[in-house]
This record gives C-alpha cells, sequence and structure tokens, in this order.
C-alpha cells in the first residue's frame, strides 16, 4: 500500500477521529485540521463550535497527531450560504451539506492540505472511492443506513483522486467500537444532523431572523 501525507477532517465527531485512526494505523503520515465555517457560533445559541474543537484536540492528543484550527467563514458564507439563501428565497431548498462538500470540504480544504505538503485528504464519510480505467468512481458506504455518497455526488475528478474514505467498509457500530476500544473520547458522541457550525444546523430563530421566508 502507498503510504501518504493525509489531513483529516476533524469535526469531533466519532467517524471523523476513526477515519484519523485507521489512516494511522496503515502507516500513512496523518494530521488533522479542524474547519471553522461559521464566524459568530462560539458565543451565540444556535450551534458553538467551542465543544467540537475542544472534542477534535482532545481526539488528536490520543492518536499522537498534530491539529491546527482553519477559519473557512469567508468561503462559507460566499460560496455556501448566500447560495443557499438564494435558492430558499427564490422558493426551493437546496441541501447546504452537499454545496459544502464541493465548496469547502473538498475545495478550500483540498486546497489548503495541498499547499501544507499533503497529498491526501481524510474525512469520515461512509462512502468510498475507487479508480477503474484511469477514472475514479464514487461509492456506496457498506453500511446503508449511513451511506452518504449522495451528499459526495458533485464532487469532480480532482477532488475524488484526492480523497480518501477509511469507513468504506465499516457500519457505524463497528466505528464506535473501534473508538471506544481504543480509548478515543469522542466514541459515544452523538451525531449531530447536518453540518455543525454551518447553514444546516441553524436554528428556526435563526432563518426567521437572517432572510424573509419563500415567496407564497
Amino acid at each position: 500500500m502507498t503510504k501518504h501525507r493525509v489531513v483529516v477532517g476533524l469535526s469531533g465527531g466519532v467517524d471523523s477521529s476513526v477515519a484519523a485512526w485507521l489512516l494511522k494505523q496503515q502507516g500513512h503520515e496523518v494530521s488533522g485540521v479542524f474547519m471553522k465555517n461559521w464566524e459568530d457560533d462560539d458565543d451565540d445559541a444556535h450551534c458553538s463550535s467551542r465543544e467540537d474543537w475542544v472534542d477534535a484536540v482532545s481526539v488528536a492528543d490520543v492518536l499522537g497527531i498534530e491539529i491546527e484550527q482553519v477559519n473557512f467563514a469567508g468561503e462559507y458564507k460566499d460560496r455556501v450560504f448566500a447560495h443557499f439563501l438564494r435558492e430558499y428565497q427564490a422558493g426551493r431548498t437546496p441541501n447546504p451539506d452537499v454545496l459544502c462538500n464541493n465548496e469547502i470540504k473538498f475545495a478550500a480544504f483540498l486546497d489548503h492540505a495541498l499547499k501544507s505538503g499533503a497529498d491526501r485528504i481524510a474525512t469520515g464519510h461512509y462512502a468510498g472511492v475507487r479508480q477503474v480505467d484511469g477514472l475514479f468512481q464514487l461509492l456506496k458506504g457498506e453500511d446503508g443506513a449511513k451511506d452518504q455518497s449522495y451528499f459526495l455526488h458533485r464532487l469532480n475528478q480532482l477532488q475524488l483522486s484526492r480523497a480518501m474514505f477509511p469507513l468504506a467498509a465499516l457500519t457505524k457500530r463497528e466505528v464506535r467500537a473501534i473508538a471506544e476500544r481504543e480509548g478515543i473520547p469522542t466514541y459515544d458522541r452523538r451525531t449531530a444532523p447536518g453540518s455543525v457550525s454551518s447553514a444546516s444546523g441553524r436554528s428556526a430563530s435563526f432563518w426567521s431572523d437572517t432572510c424573509p421566508g419563500p415567496p407564497a
């Protein structure tokens, strides 16, 4: 197996934590990045990232890897949130997680990782990727109940060629079991819906304060 310099998007959740652990066990040179995608979420009531950052740092400490926090709030607002508002106000309901993966996790984050000297990025998505006849194919995760390939369907060939999905063949139960066995502190953390610190993590009051509803 070719060994890579891999930057893992550590969110503070169990999935990305185990993804990082698996890559390190496979002999890759692993480091972590915590993506801060919202500027005011440390002290508001909508979705705090402080706890997530603390959890991510704790995981990195247990795994013995470096971690840095990178602020992608500007890119998120320009590339994801603005588009979401336009669609919402036009009476459509886009999924911000799909655009976030395409524009932030596998664009801004990928660019940052490559500039830092990495040659791959990894996330805790339940999906897979393979190369067939020179083309990269996105695969469903083995766990049908957790498959997240839909959220990645807009990734292009360059993005897929640099992506690693260590959880492709695992179930959520297996991931939690690995985390508990290896002493990873996020093993029992509940999975939050949507993207923490992003549009899909906002409360109803946030939306009512931010923009008018779609036309009747």
